[in-house]
């Protein structure tokens, strides 16, 4: 596929919206079509663990690069709108695995940090801006910090500290928006939106994370659901095979698939 400037920016502006943008990350073809041909949805991400699992890898880059942008490009051919990709941290190049995502039709992504020194993570970071610009796409980074996963029994107000620091550094260094996984309550989020701004942050819902309306009254800008969108499928599927070995049948209201 050719790079596509205009659905990146379509995607930065449903970032930069006030209402809040939601997506519930797809891991194949199949998945990415029953939630795009939803009504209200608007853009697509992918869940590298969930494309791994798929595949019958571990997470953390253990699913070979080439396997991943061939599944994600698939997902990107899929439909018309907006995607978005998982690219962990960059498979050991942040830029060139933008590059071969762009080519492959995506048009923004997530890059952890996985808490490495600050300055070979800004680098990462300016790395996948260089290669959207290069590629002529304003491609809509999602720059991931693990400040709060990796927090320990460090002090909370430190942790956050960090967290700001690296936000700032990663707007700073081109992303347009900054990723901070975890399960932040009301006032970290405030403290979040406060430092970076309005519709800078973005989050990942999780069981217990905040309603959506509070997070969209608070300035985030996205919110994504990571693995869990493949783990409420797997657990359906589960729990529709248990009935059956026990004697059930298919469950009222199950979908035809187009």
């Amino acid at each position: 596929m050719s790079p596509n400037p205009g659905k990146a920016a379509v995607l930065r502006d449903l970032h930069f919206a006030r209402e809040l943008l939601t997506v519930v990350n797809v891991w194949d073809v199949i998945s990415a079509k029953v939630i795009a041909d939803l009504d209200g949805t608007t853009a697509l991400a992918t869940a590298s663990h969930s494309i791994a699992a798929s595949y019958g890898y571990q997470d953390g880059e253990q699913i070979p690069v080439d396997l991943m942008i061939e599944a994600v490009g698939r997902i990107a051919a899929a439909t018309d709108l907006p995607v978005s990709a998982d690219l962990e941290a960059g498979y050991g190049d942040p830029g060139e695995t933008t590059r071969k995502a762009i080519g492959a039709g995506i048009v923004g992504a997530n890059l952890e940090d996985q808490m490495k020194p600050l300055p070979e993570a800004v680098a990462a970071v300016e790395a996948v801006v260089r290669a959207g610009e290069a590629e002529g796409v304003p491609f809509v980074l999602n720059a991931r910090t693990d400040a709060f996963l990796k927090a320990g029994d460090r002090d909370p107000s430190d942790v956050l500290a960090d967290a700001i620091e690296r936000g700032k550094a990663y707007l700073e260094a081109g992303a347009p928006v900054v990723f901070f996984p975890g399960k932040p309550d009301l006032a970290t989020v405030t403290a979040l939106v406060d430092a970076l701004g309005p519709q800078r942050v973005t989050l990942i819902g999780v069981p217990g994370s905040l309603p959506l309306a509070t997070l969209r009254d608070l300035g985030v800008a996205r919110v994504s659901y990571g693995p869990w969108s493949q783990r409420v499928a797997l657990t359906a599927l589960a729990d529709f095979a248990t009935d059956v070995i026990g004697g059930g049948a298919l469950p009222e209201g199950t979908r035809p698939l187009n």
